[in-house]
């Protein structure tokens, strides 16, 4: 699939061209760990995948692109760390950076996400199921990749639920 402008407005749009039966891959880049999780081919459930040890984007790749053919992927839906008052600070613009640098290698489609207090909120429900810190520190990321790609998943089933039917 060639992909014309790889950075989509928004998860709509990537879902859009999406071809069918193809997953999502998500993506929470921490600064030093990769979560990743995976849609199911009707998009509507995610699971975590792995965390991976962050470091230059080629030494990823190789990764990233063995779980995007092994999981049949055709689009990424990748975290936004968006500051509380909507504005993007600089990790939201490294993130955008890397997802650009992304595309160039691989192509396939990505949309954001609003990732707004997700690893927070992981945390706090990891911390409620009595999971101790040293895995908690292992599965955090992958947990909040889930959490993102879940949310942006919801997104399209609500939005596929609540569209106007054409006449």
């Amino acid at each position: 699939m060639q992909v014309s402008e790889p950075i989509k407005d928004n998860v709509l749009g990537l879902v859009k061209i999406l071809p069918k039966d193809m997953k999502l891959l998500g993506i929470d880049l921490g600064t030093k760990t990769i979560g990743l999780a995976i849609s199911d081919p009707y998009l509507k459930v995610a699971s975590a995948i792995m965390t991976l040890k962050r470091s230059k984007l080629k030494k990823n790749l190789p990764e990233i692109s063995h779980i995007a053919s092994e999981f049949n992927v055709g689009g990424i839906v990748m975290g936004l760390p968006i500051n509380m008052d909507g504005t993007l600070s600089a990790r939201a613009q490294a993130t955008k950076d890397w997802a650009f640098s992304l595309t160039k290698i691989f192509n396939m489609p990505i949309a954001f996400w609003d990732e707004r207090l997700s690893t927070a909120a992981v945390e706090r429900a990891m911390i409620s199921a009595d999971v101790s810190r040293e895995k908690r520190a292992q599965q955090v990321d992958a947990a909040a990749a889930t959490y993102i790609l879940q949310g942006a998943l919801d997104f399209i089933q609500f939005n596929a639920a609540n569209r106007p039917m054409k006449k």
